[in-house]
């Protein structure tokens, strides 16, 4: 398998994750919580490989959505 299409398959199962703790933190549906995944700028830096923000765990991106959300602004861990 590709590296390319290597990410492309670990992005996917990252953001189902994420999508499912969205939707239940914010008590909407799994749809609506992917639009506002994809509209936001986490999932930006995330769909770039070069960022490596993919790399950090579900929860941490989820504190991330969240303070992104709330203030506009992400603050990424050192590591990302």
């Amino acid at each position: 398998m590709s590296e390319v299409k290597e990410f492309q398959v670990v992005l996917q199962v990252i953001i189902s994750r994420l999508a499912q703790m969205i939707a239940k933190d914010m008590n909407i549906y799994d749809k609506d919580a992917l639009s506002c995944l994809y509209s936001s700028k986490l999932y930006e830096k995330l769909e770039q490989e070069e960022t490596k923000v993919w790399h950090l765990s579900v929860p941490t991106l989820f504190s991330l959505f969240v303070e992104e959300q709330e203030t506009g602004n992400i603050t990424f861990p050192e590591e990302a």
